[in-house]
């Protein structure tokens, strides 16, 4: 018999399509149930189909009307513990638990690992400080939102800390644990307000992935070694399983982590693409039995020939999707809306998809894409107005 699978999230295509590939038979349940989502995937959405707002406890809740085996999370479960609780009462849980989940989510006590190591991670505080330069993050943060500059002198409000605000590169490493130990499967360098894909700010818009020769980061085999060294060192400490991602900001070759992402994150399908890896297969086997892939991301990213990237494209306008048949024969289009869904500013549309030679062409092909996108969805702002 095959084993169900619940995907929860805010964004389940990725997580559910890479499940299903690897013989699962999965629910997806989350905000959006893409009209793309895989022919074997019954996909729910919690706004669709029980008509409530996306919250990580409404999907909690609507889980329990749901038969499975197993339930795998992404984003925001790792900010809400009591809904992965209640995600997971009678079912095994492909995941991070609860008191993992408190515990790498909690930035001093992260900090201070690090700091034991040795590892550059940038400062952090609980109260205001009178000069640096910080930024202002949610404790319950994710994809960027809701960060923004410390402006000296106002006030910390409840919830937030302060991060000591590096130059440099945005990247992430995708690494699978078990047993205390971390298999890296690749690093990427993060797209983060660029205004080209509608974002702004902090906000996560995409991801590239390169060969190790690119130079999309500087001295690209000895920031590969030294996340790789941070992987090994947050799954001894904090025990994670699963797949999980760590940001960081590289320069001069230094890595200093910001940010642990215990969950399924949206680098990890550019490792499928580039590598072929089975990443979901990877995530259940690792959190079922503690086997860990056989996988030696020196050696892949050194035979990887392409550039593979990846884009969120963000509402500049109020939408109201129109028909997007066209848009599901194209390869390099997914997370598609369905015809009459309400799109607000600032909002997803899709993610688009690109390769090249190296990461500048990528990055040139997501913009094409995105452009293609934008000019489309032009006839929709009309419908609002």
């Amino acid at each position: 018999m095959s084993v169900r699978v619940l995907a929860a999230g805010v964004s389940t295509r990725a997580i559910a399509e890479s499940a299903a590939r690897a013989g699962f038979d999965v629910v997806a349940l989350d905000a959006f149930a893409d009209r793309d989502q895989h022919p074997a995937v019954r996909s729910v959405s919690v706004s669709r189909d029980f008509h409530v707002a996306f919250s990580a406890s409404a999907v909690a809740r609507a889980a329990r009307t749901i038969d499975c085996d197993a339930v795998a999370f992404t984003s925001p479960f790792e900010n809400h513990c009591r809904a992965v609780e209640a995600l997971a009462r009678g079912r095994v849980l492909w995941g991070n638990p609860p008191a993992t989940l408190r515990a790498v989510r909690d930035p001093v006590r992260l900090a201070t690992i690090f700091r034991r190591y040795g590892v550059a991670a940038p400062a952090v505080r609980v109260r205001p400080a009178t000069r640096g330069r910080w930024l202002v993050k949610p404790i319950a943060s994710g994809g960027g939102h809701r960060v923004h500059r410390w402006r000296g002198g106002e006030c910390l409000p409840r919830g937030r800390y302060l991060q000591k605000f590096l130059d440099g590169l945005p990247g992430s490493i995708v690494f699978v644990g078990a047993l205390r130990h971390a298999v890296p499967l690749g690093i990427s360098r993060q797209i983060v307000g660029d205004g080209r894909f509608g974002a702004a700010g902090f906000q996560y818009c995409g991801s590239l992935l390169a060969p190790i020769d690119d130079p999309q980061f500087t001295s690209g085999a000895r920031v590969l070694q030294r996340a790789c060294t941070i992987a090994t060192i947050v799954a001894r400490e904090f025990g994670l399983v699963g797949l999980n991602t760590i940001d960081f900001i590289a320069r001069e070759g230094v890595v200093h982590p910001i940010e642990v992402n215990p969950r399924w994150s949206a680098s990890i399908e550019l490792v499928e693409r580039a590598f072929g890896v089975r990443a979901f297969a990877a995530h259940a086997q690792a959190c079922a039995d503690g086997t860990l892939p056989g996988f030696d991301v020196h050696a892949a990213l050194r035979r990887l020939s392409l550039a593979v990237g990846k884009a969120i494209v963000f509402a500049r306008e109020d939408l109201i999707a129109g028909d997007t048949s066209s848009w599901l024969v194209r390869g390099d289009i997914r997370d598609v809306p369905n015809p009459g869904d309400h799109i607000p500013a600032g909002h997803p549309i899709c993610t688009v998809f690109a390769d090249g030679r190296d990461s500048t062409e990528c990055e040139a092909g997501l913009v094409v894409a995105a452009n293609w996108i934008y000019t489309h969805t032009r006839v929709w702002e009309q419908r609002i107005a």
